[in-house]
Formats: C-alpha cells, sequence, structure tokens
C-alpha cells in the first residue's frame, strides 16, 4: 500500500491535513478520531518517526501537545488519498443507491455523535479542574 499507514494513521493525517493550519491538540485530534488518548500518542510518535508530522508543546497550554503534518505526511495523503476514494466508492457505495447513501450517512451520523457522547473511559475528555 502506497504510504503503509494502518487506518488510524490515515485518520491522523486526514484531520491534520484538513484542519486550516496543519495542526491540533493531541486531546483535540484524540476526540476527533474516538481514539484513546494513549493510543494515539503512540500512533503520533510513529508518525513522528516517519518524518510526517510534528508535536511540540502548545504555545498557550504548557499541559498541552500540538501535532502537526509536515509536508512529507501532506506528500504520503495525497499519495493515498486517490485509494481510499476509490475503495471506500467500491466497496461501500457502489451497490447503494442515493436514497440509501443518504440513510447510511443519517445513520451513521447518529453513531457518530453517539460515540462523542459517550466515548471509550480511556478517550473521553478530561474534566477541568
Amino acid at each position: 500500500m502506497p504510504g503503509a499507514l494502518s487506518y488510524v494513521q490515515f485518520q491522523l493525517l486526514a484531520r491534520l491535513g484538513d484542519a486550516v493550519d496543519g495542526h491540533l491538540r493531541m486531546t483535540d485530534l484524540a476526540d476527533g478520531v474516538v481514539y484513546s488518548r494513549s493510543g494515539l500518542t503512540y500512533q503520533a510518535q510513529l508518525l513522528q518517526e516517519r518524518g510526517l508530522v510534528t508535536r511540540s508543546p502548545s504555545p498557550d497550554d504548557e499541559r498541552s501537545t500540538i501535532v502537526a503534518i509536515t509536508a512529507a505526511g501532506r506528500d504520503v495523503l495525497q499519495a493515498v488519498f486517490p485509494g481510499h476514494i476509490e475503495a471506500v466508492r467500491g466497496l461501500l457505495f457502489a451497490p447503494l443507491s442515493d436514497d440509501d447513501a443518504t440513510d447510511l450517512a443519517r445513520i451513521l451520523g447518529q453513531v457518530s455523535a453517539h460515540l462523542r457522547a459517550a466515548p471509550p473511559r480511556s478517550a473521553a475528555r478530561r474534566r477541568k479542574t
């Protein structure tokens, strides 16, 4: 597979690629992909070792870490995105009518909202003290 990304790594790069300035706080990134913070830290470390992201302390909050996509990360994302789109289209949407796709989007939106409202304990937002 071009880019040799796991599903989670692809999701992380895609979210960073969609971010206005190409970076997000690690906690926001974890909440966005409904993934545990410890799991995200490990995946971000793997991506950083490959030069696809950088991690640095937040200038606004010393307790937060900022993860940013690099030019190399954007290159990998650009290389794998067409294959991702083709796979999703062929595996998921090809057998569906337009009405089916609309229903699927509505249903998955409900599931997504539920997961974000009640994430796994390890992915839950930390309480502000």
